[in-house]
């Protein structure tokens, strides 16, 4: 009783991801199209042990397809939406097009499983689950279930991200980079704006004068509450993009409505669905990056009061934004929507 499965960007960082998360959680599947643009149809990509011949996406892709998971851009997302949903398949997009959108669930499976059923057409949905900002998803795996507990009233997030959130290409460019710097060679970015090894800058989003933010910071704001159903937290960020290849960290100082101890939200946290608690405080050892690399969980450490302000603890949170920030997010909702389920993760 397998699905038919369609990936559309199947030949990029992400689409590469959905692969390995749908293959590590024995997804039911009866067929597998994969889908790229025209330049990379022909090409050849492992699944189960079988090579699948990648093909050209096109508006009749979709037909006797179940689910399609996308991750090809926002502009793709909105030119093959209609086709999708006409051909009564389920749309899981990993961008930001329609995140937003009013009757378009915003779904992380750990905080709001049931908005994924929502999207289902037999239920009236529209045929669209949107998966959020990795950003987003890493943050609230860890500050629901402390929300659900103390409410949160204001949350201030710096973030550390690395180059794979800007694809395999940004990933190329920081190993070309730092090879360059190391070898005293000269090297002009193509994909990034500014030299990446040994660097760091604030996140290349689009820049919002009016907001004195850019993209990435906004939708921090904007999808927390909507994911929360809540929008009563004020948040603030500061997105930063670091040198290194894979995972995103993030310093998150949380101020909560209700007192909230350090013990009780370490209890809370070794509890909670998606998350890993990881650290050593005798050797001043927290999460790292190369801890969550090809991990499924939101690894959560270093957690203490915020003596400056009452109700506010200190969080150090990091997770792989290529899986939980996006690949593994989108099969759990296709788990949730479509199997009924939210399968555990395979590899926390």
């Amino acid at each position: 009783m397998g699905l038919n499965v369609a990936i559309v960007g199947a030949t990029g960082a992400v689409g590469v991801e959905f692969m390995q998360v749908l293959e590590r959680r024995r997804f039911p599947i009866k067929e597998l199209r994969l889908l790229a643009s025209k330049r990379s149809a022909g090409s050849k990509l492992a699944f189960n042990g079988q090579q699948h011949t990648v093909q050209e996406l096109t508006a009749e892709s979709f037909k006797g397809c179940d689910l399609a998971l996308f991750s090809a851009g926002s502009s793709v997302s909105k030119q093959y939406r209609e086709a999708c949903v006409k051909a009564g398949c389920l749309m899981v997009d990993n961008s930001s097009a329609f995140r937003m959108e009013d009757g378009v669930p915003l779904v992380v499976p750990e905080i709001n499983p049931g908005e994924a059923v929502k999207a289902l057409q037999k239920n009236g949905g529209k045929g669209v689950i949107a998966n959020p900002n990795c950003v987003t998803i890493i943050a609230l795996v860890a500050l629901a279930p402390l929300h659900k507990e103390a409410g949160i009233r204001r949350l201030v997030a710096a973030t550390y991200q690395a180059s794979s959130g800007a694809g395999h290409a940004a990933m190329v460019e920081l190993q070309e980079g730092t090879r360059a710097f190391l070898d005293n060679k000269p090297f002009t970015p193509k994909v990034l704006p500014w030299p990446y090894a040994f660097n760091l800058f604030p996140h290349n989003s689009p820049w919002m004068e009016d907001k004195g933010y850019c993209e990435e910071e906004m939708k921090l704001l904007k999808e927390s509450h909507k994911i929360l159903g809540d929008t009563s937290p004020r948040i603030t960020a500061t997105c930063v993009r670091v040198p290194i290849l894979r995972s995103h960290s993030e310093a998150l100082n949380v101020e909560f409505v209700k007192p909230l101890s350090v013990a009780r939200a370490y209890e809370i946290l070794r509890q909670a669905p998606g998350v890993t608690v990881l650290e050593d405080r005798s050797k001043n050892r927290w999460p790292m990056p190369m801890d969550v690399s090809g991990k499924d969980n939101v690894y959560v450490g270093r957690i203490r009061a915020d003596h400056s302000n009452p109700n506010t603890l200190d969080l150090w949170v990091v997770g792989d934004q290529l899986l939980k920030g996006a690949a593994l997010n989108a099969v759990q909702c296709a788990e949730v929507a479509l199997l009924g389920k939210l399968a555990p993760n395979a590899n926390p």
